[in-house]
């Protein structure tokens, strides 16, 4: 059964981007363009793995991640922020409220890809 990974971004051509990619490394892809959508997708079927964007109209990717730690189904989700923001203390923030990893854009898709398989211990 292919592993789970849902992509939460408001930004359509990132999440095309995003969603062929993981198809193609052989994963099940689920779209949310916004955090309501991300927690009700998340409550139907806690993904493998989250990538979800920090910078949302009403809630952002921090909220998020901090409603998925709260809840015992969401706790082995991983959770991948993806961010235009590279400041420290974002950085610290998204970490601190249980981020696996934080990742700036623009980033390499390959390498994307290669973190997300190895969270998932494929690599």
């Amino acid at each position: 059964m292919a592993r789970r990974v849902l992509v939460v971004d408001d930004e359509p051509n990132i999440v095309l981007s995003l969603e062929f990619l993981m198809k193609k490394a052989g994963f099940e892809v689920e779209v949310a363009r916004n955090g309501q959508e991300a927690l009700a997708a998340i409550a139907r079927q806690p993904p493998d793995v989250l990538l979800l964007d920090v910078m949302m109209p009403e809630m952002d990717g921090f909220e998020v991640c901090e409603r998925l730690r709260a809840d015992p189904r969401g706790r082995a989700t991983k959770v991948v922020m993806l961010t235009a923001r590279g400041r420290d203390s974002e950085r610290q923030r998204g970490l601190a409220l249980g981020a696996d990893a934080y990742v700036t854009k623009p980033f390499s898709t390959r390498e994307l890809v290669a973190r997300v398989k190895a969270m998932l211990g494929e690599d």
